[in-house]
């Protein structure tokens, strides 16, 4: 009986340093390794801007695309960092070309299919809410008005929050369609064609049942020669 006992024991603390283990990976390491690639992600990104020659900033408004010679996103690689002053003054994330997990360990990923930055139909960009540096952790704190701010090295784009957060189904693809519309009749999108930015992360804060959805659209663009936009000082 004795032998059962302790057998039973050594087995309950052996479960139980596991589940601390995996607690502290989840919370913490991952943490500690998405600071250090996001970190990297943006290092690099700015060591490539600064070799590149510097490009004018587009017009702001639906009518004028890319220009054609503008080379396509590589997978896995860095296109932006973003900033959201709401989420805190210290908030900055490198954005990636993909979503996949390999991508979202790294930083925020940018929906492949969606448009480029600042181009006509939707950029789309998807985080993780929690683990991984919990980038959207305070992605409900989010409202109509706020400023979030992208800058590619050349051009600073500053969009404003105009519906949400928004909470949906994971099928719901409408909503990083060209123009945003969400799966509900009664739930507001949008109209026409625009120049548009959706942000997506998982709900509940520690599940992935749902997704929670931002939309803006693009209120100023200007040249990063022009120092920082005002969104970023306000």
């Amino acid at each position: 009986m004795r032998l059962v006992v302790r057998t039973f024991s050594e087995l309950c603390l052996t479960v139980g340093t596991l589940i601390v283990l995996f607690v502290v990976y989840v919370l913490y390491w991952t943490g500690v390794q998405a600071e250090s690639a996001s970190a990297g992600q943006i290092d690099t990104l700015q060591r490539e801007w600064a070799d590149a020659p510097l490009a004018p900033a587009p017009a702001p408004g639906p009518s004028s695309p890319p220009a054609p010679t503008t080379r396509p996103y590589a997978p896995g690689k860095g296109i932006a960092v973003m900033y959201v002053p709401r989420l805190g003054k210290d908030w900055k994330w490198p954005v990636l070309e993909g979503t996949d997990s390999g991508v979202l360990k790294k930083g925020l990923g940018h929906y492949a299919a969606t448009t480029r930055l600042g181009a006509t139909g939707n950029f789309a960009v998807a985080g993780h809410r929690r683990t991984y540096g919990d980038p959207f952790k305070d992605f409900p704190r989010l409202r109509p008005g706020d400023a979030v701010v992208l800058t590619d090295g050349t051009t600073w784009f500053t969009y404003r929050i105009d519906r949400g957060p928004y909470r949906t189904l994971p099928t719901d693809v409408g909503v990083v369609a060209p123009v945003p519309k969400p799966l509900k009749k009664n739930a507001a999108g949008y109209d026409g064609p625009g120049r548009y930015l959706t942000l997506t992360t998982c709900e509940p804060e520690w599940g992935s049942s749902h997704r929670l959805i931002v939309w803006a659209h693009l209120d100023a663009t200007q040249p990063v020669t022009d120092g920082r936009p005002q969104a970023l000082d306000s």
